[in-house]
């Protein structure tokens, strides 16, 4: 819409002040309320699609307020020579009156007590219920002007204010319905080599539609120049010619929402075009959960997981959190309340006329509302998660790879998320048939009469299996899982038990051994039942920890503090020696990388586990048979220790000292 050349004016032009808290709310508004000036486009074109609203309710009951005035819109206009940027909208306008009430006396947009008297009668979303945004202009413009008739009106009123205190209102004649708003854009606010700063560059207009109002469900029209030269019937440039402006009206937002459509209609390259261009992610989404909730609370939810993770997810400064939209508004990026942090990985938008915003729409108060659809949308998320392990297994696996390790710190953070997610756990394990399982899984293969989950952590799969400890459970056929992540140690804390079966690591001192010695090696479904071998050999076993009692007891004498006891080992079958740790106590892994972030902690209380049936041992027998307090008994009960250490990942508190006892004790074996 141009401005008529000539304005009649039919009463008189008044000079009012604002009111005292009009005029501080405009300061307040002006000076620190937004976090950037780019906002009030945003919160004009709002206005202008809540007075767009109104109209349409009204015709339903009284066409005649249309007046023939064509499509319902908004319209942008651009004056570079005058520095305005105006905001024309066909919608319901304001009397002299409703001006004075909703602008010059507090701001507000009418909408509030528009949708109190229609509540009883229809359902009507009115986007500017929610908040004031007007004199949000004031902040890039020097001077705004309004011009608004109201539907079935005569008259119309034009309003102008500097924002220093007052304003002027008058009656006009020959107005078309609706309001026009005119901004005189601040020079500050038109710098040309700031594009994101100028508010008179057509591009920085169009792109500010699209972040903030591409939703809106009425068009959003703008004429866009450019220049060209001037050209030939046959389409050649003519030389010397003149350069044209050409003019083309362009729509700028999207009008529907993809997410307000019926997802049956919805096809899956569409989805997928716009989660690509949405959320700036090339990659398929594993699965798109779409959700259109009606009843106490309102809502539409679009959620996308994705295939690949953010490069970003571990990093402390991620900018995780849900789109938020208001009535198709945008109004936040990054809303870290609807999903918990182990859930950051979820790419998505929530669109609710129930939030309850601040006033200037970009701080999100905590309600009851918010704290609902949060929960709704964990629970569709989860089961998401559940039907893709079920359904597409492969898949699963690929997106483990990359949130594994956020899902976990969910079991690890809160205790209460142990049901919901540990189903979802994936492990690296030791059985022959599957490179990666669930827990639930383990159980069902684990054989009769095993009560424990057995797991053992280390930096990698190969470290791993190359512990000593492993080596009763390899000749057993027992399955392991492999805990290579950090975090998998700090699980268990919370984690300790699934379905009845207590988790339990293969480093730790109260193994039930005996139930994995009586099973035979390579059965899948043993008894627990002992053999009569296996009973002559804990017998044996019973017998040695009396015969050697002595010889423990100089080697516990001669570590001293660096050992909580000295025994002779169930576990090892080939290596000479072992640590283990107390029944309770941070574990090895736990206290290393406790260490490793200096957090300050207890140390793990070691056992020496000893294998008797080792050469090694025959001769701690002869040393010990010899001399029990020589320097040789207590460097080869060193030797040990350390050796145990080194394979546990430990750094030698004297590996000079190591390195010596060391080379004595190889010149004596082969001097």
């Amino acid at each position: 819409m141009t401005e008529k050349k000539k304005v009649k004016t039919e009463e008189t032009k008044k000079t009012h002040a604002f009111q005292a808290e009009t005029k501080e709310l405009l300061n307040l508004m002006v000076n620190s309320l937004y976090t950037h000036r780019e906002i009030f486009l945003r919160e004009l074109i709002s206005n202008a699609s809540d007075a767009l609203d109104k109209i349409n309710f009204q015709s339903l009951t009284k066409p005649e307020l249309l007046e023939d005035d064509g499509e319902l819109k908004v319209v942008l206009d651009i004056d570079k020579e005058k520095n305005t940027l105006s905001i024309y909208d066909n919608g319901v306008g304001m009397n002299y009156q409703e001006v004075i009430d909703n602008i010059g006396t507090i701001a507000k947009s009418g909408s509030k007590s528009f949708f109190e008297q229609i509540k009883a009668k229809d359902d009507v979303d009115l986007i500017g219920k929610f908040g004031v945004g007007f004199y949000s202009a004031f902040m890039v413009s020097e001077r705004v002007t309004i011009v608004s008739r109201a539907a079935g009106e005569k008259q119309g009123t034009r309003w102008e204010s500097t924002g220093d205190g007052s304003y002027t209102i008058e009656k006009v004649a020959e107005e078309p319905r609706g309001t026009k708003i005119i901004l005189y854009i601040r020079e500050e606010c038109r710098d040309s080599s700031n594009p994101e700063e100028d508010f008179l560059n057509q591009y920085t207009i169009q792109n500010l539609i699209k972040k903030y109002s591409d939703y809106i469900r009425y068009p959003i029209e703008m004429d866009f120049y450019r220049e060209e030269p001037e050209r030939d019937k046959d389409g050649k440039v003519v030389e010397g010619g003149k350069t044209q402006t050409i003019i083309d009206r362009r729509v700028l937002n999207s009008v529907t929402p993809i997410w307000e459509r019926n997802k049956k209609e919805i096809t899956k390259d569409e989805y997928f075009q716009f989660y690509k261009h949405h959320f700036h992610d090339w990659n398929e989404y594993a699965d798109v959960i779409h959700i259109k909730a009606e009843g106490n609370v309102q809502y539409t939810a679009l959620l996308f997981m994705p295939t690949r993770a953010p490069s970003d997810l571990y990093d402390k400064n991620f900018a995780r959190g849900i789109q938020l939209y208001s009535n198709h508004v945008f109004v936040m990026n990054d809303c870290r309340d609807l999903l918990p942090d182990h859930l950051r990985f979820v790419r998505g938008l929530v669109d609710s006329p129930d939030f309850s915003l601040n006033i200037s729409r970009e701080i999100l108060q905590h309600d009851t509302q918010l704290k609902i659809i949060g929960k709704n949308l964990e629970k569709k998320v989860l089961e998401s998660l559940k039907k893709l392990l079920k359904n597409d297994r492969k898949l699963y696996e690929e997106l483990w790879q990359e949130i594994g390790k956020a899902v976990k710190g969910g079991i690890y953070m809160k205790y209460k998320n142990k049901e919901s997610l540990q189903d979802l756990l994936l492990f690296p394990t030791s059985h022959p048939e599957e490179e990666i399982t669930t827990l639930k899984e383990y159980v069902k293969r684990m054989p009769e009469g095993q009560e424990e989950i057995y797991y053992a952590t280390g930096k990698d799969i190969e470290t791993i299996k190359r512990m000593p400890q492993l080596e009763i459970f390899r000749e057993k056929n027992i399955e392991i899982l492999y805990f290579v992540d950090k975090i998998d140690e700090f699980l268990t804390q919370n984690l300790d038990e699934y379905d009845g079966k207590k988790m339990k690591s293969v480093t730790r001192q109260d193994l039930k051994l005996e139930e994995i010695i009586g099973k035979k090696k390579g059965s899948e479904k043993g008894t627990g039942k002992k053999e009569p071998e296996e009973d002559k050999e804990e017998d044996e076993f019973k017998k040695q920890e009396e015969r050697y009692k002595g010889l423990l007891e100089a080697i516990k004498n001669h570590l001293g503090e660096k050992v909580a006891e000295v025994r002779l080992s169930k576990r090892l079958k080939k290596s000479p020696v072992c640590l283990v740790t107390t029944s309770s106590g941070v574990s090895f892994n736990m206290e290393q990388l406790l260490k490793g972030v200096n957090q300050p902690t207890a140390r793990a209380r070691k056992i020496l586990e000893l294998n008797s049936k080792h050469k090694l041992f025959s001769i701690l027998r002869k040393l010990y048979k010899k001399d029990k307090n020589s320097a040789e008994m207590k460097n080869c009960s060193e030797i040990l220790f350390n050796q145990a250490s080194l394979i546990e990942g430990y750094e030698l508190e004297n590996p000079v000292e190591f390195s010596q006892h060391l080379g004595e004790l190889l010149v004596k074996a082969y001097r």
